[in-house]
């Protein structure tokens, strides 16, 4: 029975790989991106990347109210929100800036605004 089990399992992982072959024997592979050149995935990276770190920083401001308001006079805490506070503000601008200068950078090489 689980001989019968495996020939089965490796039929269907084999099939499952050789059934891009069209009938000219020739395998076909669908673009799974939306971008289709190298500038678009670029922009949809840096797009990406922004809404992330616009949904993350939030989060972290509060996390770190969080510390501050359990910190009961601890030293150490209360550095440490102050720490996530500063990082945050910090690694935000640096994203600001970075998605600013991509648009600089082909404005500069005369690729057009995007």
């Amino acid at each position: 029975m689980k001989s019968y089990l495996l020939k089965l399992l490796i039929f269907v992982v084999l099939g499952s790989f050789l059934s891009p072959l069209g009938a000219s024997g020739q395998i076909t592979i669908e673009n799974p991106l939306e971008a289709e050149s190298l500038e678009d995935l670029i922009y949809g990276i840096i797009d990406f990347i922004w809404k992330v770190a616009t949904a993350v920083v939030p989060l972290m401001i509060v996390i770190a109210g969080f510390y501050f308001i359990t910190a009961a006079g601890n030293p150490q805490q209360i550095d440490t929100a102050k720490k996530i506070i500063l990082y945050t503000v910090v690694g935000y601008a640096i994203i600001m800036l970075s998605a600013g200068l991509i648009l600089v950078i082909k404005e500069i090489l005369g690729g057009g605004g995007g």
